[in-house]
Order: C-alpha cells, then sequence, then structure tokens
C-alpha cells in the first residue's frame, strides 16, 4: 500500500486561489459600495433612475446597470453577505462559473424584468445576480447528477433555502420579477455549463 503526504506546495496554490477568490468577489462588491457611496454623497441618491425601467427604450440600458444600484445604504448592506457568500461557493470550483453566472443572471434575468415588470417602476439592486447564483447552486446538483454536486446544492438550500419566497409577488417595493427571472438565469447557466462538462468528458 502506497500512500501520500500533501505536498506544501499544493497547500499554498489552494491558499492563493481562496484569496484570489476573495480578492474578485470583495473588488466586486468593492465597486457596489463606491458606486453608493458616490450616488449618496455626489448625487443625492440620483443614479438610481438608471435602473431598469420595463417596457421602455431607455430601460434596456439598466439591464446591465441594475445589478450595481441600490435603493440606499440599507438595501446594499443587506444584500452584501448573500452576495459574498453564494459568489463564493460558485466560484469554489471553477473561478470561470463566477463571471458566466453573474453575466447570465444579470442579462437574462434583467431583459425579463424589463419585459413583464410593472410600468412606471425601476429595478435595482444586486438581488438579481444574488438569486441568479442560488439558482445555479441549487440546480447544479439535478443537472450534473454527481455526487459533490447533489451535496452543495442540499447544503445551499438549508443555508438560504428559505430565500425562495422572495420569488413569489409580496411587499411592495420588492422586485420579486428581478428574483424570479435572475433565478431562472442560474438555472440557465447551471444547465449550460454542466452541459459544456459532459461535452468534454465524452469527447
Amino acid at each position: 500500500m502506497k500512500t501520500e503526504t500533501a505536498r506544501p506546495e499544493d497547500s499554498g496554490s489552494l491558499v492563493r486561489e481562496l484569496k484570489s477568490q476573495a480578492t474578485i468577489l470583495l473588488c466586486f462588491i468593492g465597486i457596489m459600495w463606491a458606486e453608493e457611496l458616490i450616488d449618496n454623497v455626489v448625487f443625492g441618491g440620483g443614479l438610481d433612475r438608471y435602473g431598469i425601467h420595463p417596457r421602455t427604450l431607455v430601460g434596456l440600458s439598466g439591464i446591465p446597470l441594475a445589478p450595481f444600484l441600490h435603493g440606499g445604504f440599507g438595501h446594499l448592506m443587506a444584500n452584501t453577505v448573500p452576495l459574498f457568500v453564494l459568489g463564493f461557493f460558485v466560484m469554489l470550483r471553477r473561478r470561470m462559473d463566477f463571471f458566466y453566472v453573474t453575466i447570465a443572471s444579470t442579462f437574462i434575468g434583467g431583459l425579463g424584468v424589463w419585459l413583464v415588470g410593472r410600468a412606471n417602476t425601476v429595478h435595482v439592486g444586486a438581488s438579481i445576480v444574488i438569486f441568479g447564483y442560488l439558482g445555479f447552486l441549487l440546480s447544479r446538483g439535478i443537472f450534473e447528477r454527481r455526487l459533490w454536486s447533489i451535496l452543495g446544492s442540499l447544503a445551499v438550500f438549508f443555508l438560504y433555502g428559505s430565500a425562495l419566497w422572495g420569488v413569489l409577488p409580496g411587499r411592495e417595493g420588492i422586485s420579486w420579477e428581478g428574483h424570479l427571472f435572475g433565478f431562472f438565469g442560474g438555472v440557465l447557466a447551471a444547465r449550460q455549463l454542466s452541459q459544456r462538462a459532459a461535452n468534454v468528458t465524452t469527447t
């Protein structure tokens, strides 16, 4: 029987990877905090008007901007922790998954909001991306059918499963449309990435 011990360079590589992932997430979230600070100090909250305006031509430009805009520091603070935690889980296996899911949930979710959102409203906030991460992590186990993916999906469900109520119409001023379509964007990203992984494995 042969045994192997972990090499120092392996643990060092893991530490560097975790630091890299944390740096990406902190920079992503830091941009949101910097924007909110500038918005409040310089523009008095006026930048929020650049969010998603359903079914208006100008509202389309708000799709890539909406996740970075927030209705005050309270709104941003409520999004910061789940954004970091779920974003870290998305990135844990491959850093590129984070970028892919972020883009997919932003644009698929944003387009869904633009199509079905209530008229004369403006939709802002990183929750569209947070629900995209949630959709990705919960559905990845279903699409991949691998033990660790399934266990990961179950762990995320126990941690954040109660947030799924957010995809239903509820409190006034909460963009359930953003939650719902952001979630769909994450599910579609999980399906696409699992299919790519399967194709690489079988070819």
